[in-house]
């Protein structure tokens, strides 16, 4: 207990995180400080979202040229912009001449990025094109570009790293591209949004995602449609689920509909599998959300596709629906959580689905899963929490994660010393 209360103060060295990482129990939950520590917190930020490839949104958000959203990392506002070229590109949202955000809507249409402080004035592509005849004759636009972050994107979802020099993630790409190809998420539109902030820190909100073993007892509505195990090689799974995935394997193949279970590691995954027989869609009554099925998608009953992402996003690509959903940390204890719903871009609201019944379930399923994690996390604050084993059955998913995150975590902050365009600029 002593060591505990020790190690919950907000001095912790980059050192104190290697150590309390190697020496951890890697089939039990972390030291308490990696759950509230506010120094901890600011080096999860620096090594792993400041570091890691984020999913920030989808190209469908912006289809047309000059369409923008802005997100923010942390401290770090960022504008993605369709440039004139169809290109999607992502900048620091920072004025190049005294640090002003330019774009201050969540979302828009525009000709020009322009500063509202000076109204500096850039083109989609990021360069300076109009800065006054203050600054003098002499004054070199071609130096005061937006800065450019490093994007990609693929299957319709974007993909953003504000470090130099971002980890491998072209495989990973690949294969999201041949998953999502039957939904076209090129011919979507985001149907249904809403944000929560969460009262926890952003681990607690991705593990309690990584299980179900808290489904029974607290997801009613989700169990209507969904089945507890997390893909088709869940240890707990019955021999009856794996039968009928089995025959919907089948039906799949002969749609040309990709289902195999494929992993980068455990930082990435996705798998096709049912919902419960006799329902097709993640609704109160397992009925299609949307009557216009995705992209070339000829049967509703396609299960759900699940995609992980890590740091930050799970979904869920159904034949008439996708839900995509995005954790971004706020502080040590507080997390905000986006969910979007998608549709056949050329769904008619009130005709071909309702939003109310299209988000009814997870609305639900996103409020008790909020209160889990803000309950969990006053029980970690508490001078009584130690670190406590998962079920390597039932919590499989949260152990693969924790360790994802430590490796991560560890080297990261063994390349930490080399010079990032946060540590510079």
């Amino acid at each position: 207990m002593d060591d505990i209360i020790k190690r919950d103060i907000t001095g912790l060295s980059r050192e104190d995180v290697i150590g309390m990482l190697t020496e951890r129990n890697r089939n039990y939950s972390l030291p308490q400080p990696f759950y509230n520590d506010p120094k901890l917190f600011q080096i999860d930020m620096e090594e792993i979202f400041l570091k890691e490839w984020l999913f920030v949104g989808l190209s469908c958000e912006i289809p047309e040229r000059g369409d923008f959203f802005t997100v923010e990392i942390g401290r770090n506002p960022i504008v993605v912009v369709r440039d004139r070229q169809d290109q999607v590109r992502a900048f620091h949202n920072v004025c190049r001449h005294r640090g002003s955000k330019v774009c201050l809507a969540h979302r828009g249409k525009t000709a020009k990025l322009v500063c509202p402080y000076h109204q500096w004035t850039y083109e989609l592509d990021g360069r300076l094109i109009y800065a006054g005849t203050e600054m003098g004759k002499d004054f070199d636009m071609s130096k005061f570009a937006l800065k450019e972050v490093p994007l990609k994107s693929a299957g319709g979802y974007i993909f953003i790293s504000l470090s130099d020099q971002p980890p491998e993630i072209d495989g990973f790409l690949r294969d999201l591209e041949t998953y999502l190809e039957p939904h076209d998420l090129a011919n979507a539109k985001v149907a249904v949004e809403s944000n929560m902030i969460e009262k926890a820190n952003w681990k607690l909100v991705m593990e309690n995602n990584r299980e179900c073993y808290h489904c029974a007892g607290s997801h009613p509505e989700l169990l209507n449609s969904l089945v507890e195990w997390d893909d088709s090689t869940d240890p707990r799974a019955p021999e009856e689920f794996k039968q009928h995935t089995a025959r919907m394997n089948a039906e799949w193949e002969k749609d040309n509909i990709p289902y195999r279970h494929v992993s980068h590691g455990y930082r990435n995954r996705m798998d096709r599998i049912p919902i419960k027989e006799g329902a097709v869609s993640m609704t109160m009554d397992g009925k299609q959300g949307c009557k216009k099925l995705m992209g070339r998608i000829s049967s509703p009953d396609l299960g759900s596709l699940h995609l992980l992402h890590l740091p930050n996003s799970w979904n869920h690509a159904m034949g008439d629906h996708l839900i995509a959903f995005r954790v971004l940390p706020l502080g040590p204890e507080e997390t905000l959580v986006t969910t979007k719903w998608l549709v056949h871009k050329d769904a008619v609201e009130g005709v071909d689905y309702h939003p109310e019944a299209l988000r009814k379930v997870w609305d639900a399923t996103n409020d008790q899963d909020r209160k889990l994690a803000e309950d969990n996390q006053l029980g970690i604050n508490s001078i009584a929490y130690q670190p406590g084993p998962y079920s390597e059955t039932y919590e499989f998913g949260v152990i693969n994660f924790l360790n994802w995150y430590s490796k991560t975590m560890l080297g990261n902050l063994a390349d930490s010393g080399k010079p990032t365009l946060q540590s510079v600029g």
